[in-house]
C-alpha cells in the first residue's frame, strides 16, 4: 500500500519527495509550529533525521500515511494519520507553516485526514491529541465533529486533550462546517 495523493478544495496532500527536505526542516524548526508537535522543538539535525526516517522507515515499511501539503504548488505543511497506542487507534497529525495560518487550511487538512481514515482505512473512530493550550486546534477540531474524551497529564506537567470523531458522525455529515 503506497500513500495516495489527497485533494481538498485548495490543497494537495502528496507523499514527500527528497526535494522536500528543506521545507520540512524549515517547518519543524519554526518554534511557533514545533511547540505543538510531539516533544516540541528539536535540533535541526534531529529534524533532518526525522525527515530521512519518512523514507527509510515509514514509506519503506508502509507503516502509515504521511504527506507534504501544498497550496498552489507551494509547501505549506505536513499531515499524517497513524496508529497510536496513546489513543488506542489512529491519530491525525498536521502542522501548517505560520505563513499559512488563518486561511482555513487546517480545517481542510483535518477533514481530509479524517475522511481518509473512515473511507480508505475503514476506521470506526479517528483521534487527535492536542495540547490543552492550543486553542486554535481545539476549536478547529470541535467545529468538524471531534469531541473531547479525556485528558492526559504529560511528564512536564502539561495537559494533552484526547479528541475523537466517530465514523457515524462522518456518515451523517455531522460536524461538517457550513
Amino acid at each position: 500500500m503506497t500513500t495516495p495523493a489527497l485533494h481538498t478544495a485548495r490543497l494537495r496532500l502528496a507523499p514527500y519527495t527528497p526535494d522536500d527536505e528543506e521545507d520540512f526542516v524549515a517547518l519543524f524548526q519554526d518554534a511557533r509550529v514545533s511547540r505543538w508537535m510531539g516533544e516540541g522543538p528539536q535540533s535541526e539535525t534531529e529534524d533532518r533525521a526525522l525527515f530521512g526516517r519518512i523514507f527509510s522507515k515509514v514509506y519503506a515499511q508502509e507503516l502509515f500515511d504521511v504527506w507534504a501539503v501544498r497550496h498552489e504548488g507551494r509547501f505549506v505543511g505536513h499531515a499524517e494519520i497513524k496508529p497510536s497506542a496513546d489513543v488506542g487507534g489512529h491519530e491525525i497529525v498536521y502542522a501548517l507553516a505560520a505563513t499559512a495560518w488563518g486561511q482555513g487550511f487546517g480545517t481542510e487538512i483535518a477533514q481530509a485526514l479524517t475522511g481518509y481514515g473512515f473511507d480508505a482505512l475503514g476506521l470506526t473512530e479517528v483521534h487527535a491529541t492536542v495540547a490543552a493550550d492550543n486553542t486554535a486546534s481545539l476549536t478547529l477540531l470541535g467545529r468538524i465533529g471531534f469531541r473531547h474524551v479525556r485528558d492526559t497529564v504529560e511528564e512536564d506537567g502539561s495537559t494533552t486533550r484526547v479528541l475523537t470523531r466517530s465514523a457515524a458522525s462522518h456518515a451523517t455529515g455531522a460536524g461538517q462546517p457550513r
